[in-house]
This record gives C-alpha cells, sequence and structure tokens, in this order.
C-alpha cells in the first residue's frame, strides 16, 4: 500500500482467535500488534479504518456495527453479513455521516462479491449516466468447478469428494451446492444495479445438487453447457424492460457462445445489460487467497484517498415492484419407466399449468426401466413449471421428481 505516492496506511492491530499460531507471513511487532480482543481495536481512537475478514453474522455483525459507530470506516468481505443487514448498514452509515463536524465513515465491500473481480466499483461509479435492466453472473467458483468437472464426465459425488479434498468446498457444502452463497451475493448486487433491498429469503434458490452428467448430455446437444447462476432482472414482456423486478438462483443452460459459458475453473463472471451499453461483462478469479486481498486492499486505499463513496449504495431506493416469480423458458428433465403415452401425458400436465412445450429430446433408450426425456418450454412463469414438475411427479411412469431450471434463450 505504501508504494502509491498519493498516500499510505498503516496496520496498527490485527485480531486473531489465537495469537501463537505459526503464520506464514511476517509482522513488524514494532509496527502491528496482534491481540485477540477485538475491543482493543473498537476502542482505540488511534485507528481510523477496521478491516473485517472474519466472516459469519454474528461477532462480525458486533464488530463491524460497533466499528462504525465508533467512527471508523470499515472494508469487509463478508457477503453473508452485507446481505442479511443491508438496510441496517446503510441506516448505520447515514445516521453516523449525518453529523457533519466529524469524519465521514466510508464502508467498503468490493470482495465481498466475485472474489477479485471489480464488480461492485464498477456498478457504484460506471453506470450513473445508465440505465441497467439485467446483472446476472458465476459468483461461486466452487459450483463453477464442479459442474466444469461434471461436463467432462464426472459424477456430482466424486467431483464434490474432489472439491473438498482441494479446499475449494467445506466439510458442510450446503451453502455452495445449495446456492446460498449465490443468493447473498446477488441480493447485493440487484440493490446495487436497481436501489432495491430483496430480502434473501424470498429468494428463489435451486442448488446443483440435481444436476447430472445426463443433463449435461442434454446440454451438449443444444450446443450449450450449464452454469449456476445469480440473476436480478427487470421483467419485460416486449423488450422495455420496466416491469418487476425479479432476483433468483438457478442453475442455467447457457449458449456456448453466451460470455458466462467461458468462465472455467474456479473463475466467475458477471454480465450487466443496460439500456446505453448492451451487454458489458467482467470476468476473473472469484475467490482465493489473493483474490481477495487484491480487493480488501483496493478498498483500503479507496477509504484512505477518500474516493471510496460516501453511501455504499449509490442508488435511490426505488418504488420497482419485486415479483420473484420470474419468466423463462425451461428446461426439464423427465426420468420414467418406458411404457405408452407419457409425450401426451406430459403435454395435456403442460397445457393444465398453461405451459406451452417448446421441444421434446431423448437420447436412445438403453434400459426401458430407467429413461430420461428433456422438455424445453416456451417463456412461462417459474410457479407454472414447478406445479407441472409436481404434477409430473406424481404419474405412474415418473421414477422421481423432474429436474427443471431456467434457459437463455433469448441471445
Amino acid at each position: 500500500m505504501n508504494r502509491l505516492k498519493s498516500s499510505s496506511a498503516t496496520i496498527t492491530k490485527i485480531c486473531v482467535r489465537d495469537a501463537n499460531k505459526p503464520r506464514d507471513f511476517q509482522i513488524d511487532s514494532s509496527i502491528t500488534q496482534v491481540v485477540t480482543d477485538v475491543s482493543s481495536i473498537l476502542n482505540d481512537d488511534s485507528i481510523d479504518l477496521v478491516v473485517e475478514v472474519a466472516g459469519g453474522t454474528t461477532f462480525a455483525k458486533d464488530a463491524v456495527f460497533a466499528a462504525l459507530k465508533g467512527g471508523k470506516s470499515v472494508v469487509t468481505a463478508n457477503k453473508a453479513l452485507i446481505a442479511e443487514y443491508l438496510d441496517e448498514i446503510v441506516k448505520l452509515v447515514d445516521e453516523v455521516n449525518a453529523d457533519k463536524s466529524k469524519k465521514a465513515v466510508k464502508f467498503g465491500y468490493e470482495a465481498s462479491v466475485c472474489g477479485g473481480i471489480p464488480i461492485i466499483h464498477t456498478l457504484q461509479s460506471a453506470y450513473k449516466g445508465d440505465i441497467i435492466n439485467e446483472v446476472s453472473g458465476i459468483c461461486n467458483g466452487t459450483t463453477n468447478f464442479m459442474l466444469g468437472k461434471m461436463e467432462d464426465g464426472a459424477d456430482y459425488d466424486d467431483v464434490l469428494k474432489e472439491a473438498q479434498d482441494l479446499g475449494f468446498a467445506e466439510a458442510d457444502p450446503t451453502a455452495d451446492v445449495a446456492g446460498h452463497d449465490v443468493r447473498a451475493k446477488i441480493a447485493i448486487l440487484a440493490k446495487l444495479a436497481f436501489g432495491i433491498t430483496v430480502p434473501i429469503d424470498t429468494i428463489p434458490c435451486i442448488g446443483i445438487t440435481e444436476i447430472s452428467v445426463v443433463d449435461f448430455a442434454y446440454a451438449k446437444s443444444m450446443g450449450c453447457t450449464i452454469k449456476l447462476v445469480g440473476t436480478a432482472v427487470r421483467q419485460s414482456e416486449f423488450g422495455e424492460h420496466d416491469g418487476a423486478l425479479s432476483v433468483y438462483v438457478s442453475p442455467k443452460l447457457v449458449p456456448l457462445n453466451h460470455l458466462l459459458a467461458s468462465a472455467t475453473g474456479c473463475g466467475n463472471a458477471v454480465a450487466v445489460d443496460s439500456s446505453n451499453l448492451g451487454t458489458a461483462s467482467l470476468a476473473g478469479p472469484g475467490a482465493g487467497r489473493y483474490a481477495t486481498a487484491n480487493s480488501v486492499v483496493a478498498d483500503t486505499m479507496r477509504v484512505v484517498n477518500d474516493t471510496c463513496p460516501s453511501s455504499p449504495f449509490p442508488m435511490l431506493s426505488s418504488s420497482i415492484d419485486i415479483d420473484n416469480d420470474f419468466v423463462s423458458a425451461f428446461y426439464i428433465r423427465i426420468s420414467f419407466q418406458d411404457g405408452l403415452g407419457i409425450i401426451r401425458s406430459v403435454g395435456d400436465l403442460a397445457e393444465s399449468q398453461g405451459v406451452s412445450i417448446h421441444s421434446i429430446l431423448q437420447q436412445p433408450i438403453t434400459d426401458r426401466m430407467a429413461a430420461d426425456t428433456v422438455v424445453t418450454t416456451e417463456a412461462c412463469k417459474y410457479s407454472q413449471v414447478k406445479a407441472l414438475c409436481e404434477l409430473i411427479e406424481k404419474e405412474d411412469f415418473a421414477l422421481s421428481a423432474p429436474v427443471f431450471f431456467p434457459m437463455i434463450s433469448d441471445y
């Protein structure tokens, strides 16, 4: 940080659980003190900025809120904290900064979404003269790594174990594979892009646990791949993008020539569609020690240089309605025991729910007791397809609940 001519910063204290734990970096004890009591930082008037990378929403929340109330700026990588307490954080920053006799506090959180990709700063500053229609992104490196391996033919359980062995996935991988991590991140991006707080417990969230190599075989036949995508989009009947806001997390069938398809391994990618720029994208390392640290240091220097936005979410609160019953074309895979009239039955059920079938795909049947077929739909509501799949599951031919997720079909 000190190589920059414009300003400098000094790390005076680091709070850890175990001060005696061996570490792979050197600390100059004449400058930096290692402590185990966070209050020694929060109560130190000489400290202007607190960096929080502990994670979680208990201890970290108390530390962040206390720092802001004490007149200290905060830089954090904690997406769960921001998504859950978004409005409270904004309100607290505004309240503290209402006292013009004191130096304003800043709240930097670039590292909370997509690691080293500067999507937060981009949305804060680069779209002030534009109107954003949609933000969608691959925001979780673990699931992108797993889906890439499955595309190459590996089974889900084997890929999950490999991700855990490599340290990409936790012993309990639920936050990643169930989509909860992406849900927190897309809630943050939606607030930045549209000025609306979407409670995370209202966001539809479909993870990758039901995806199989069979789905990738069908995707390949359609010139597509499968990615776990967080989406925040203004609904649009005729391309005007002036409808309600839909925010959701789900695997998506993505055309191979779409920019989101280019994110491989643990990489992340975010696409922003706007009125003036059309579709622009950012891609790069979405997680990891150095990617996260890069964003933390960048935010720290923005605070030091007084270029960090005074409001963490510059977009004014909007009156846009929220409707998370999103509209899309859908992919539906049905596992069945072969028999007569199955396609007709599926068609009748689809008609009963107002779902129009676009195509029917089926690989050659090698086992009549356990086969798969895929139905793709025209654009319809998530609730319609969900109801259709619940009805199909009740049919005698169905071996399990159908796997369904949206498709990018208008690219």
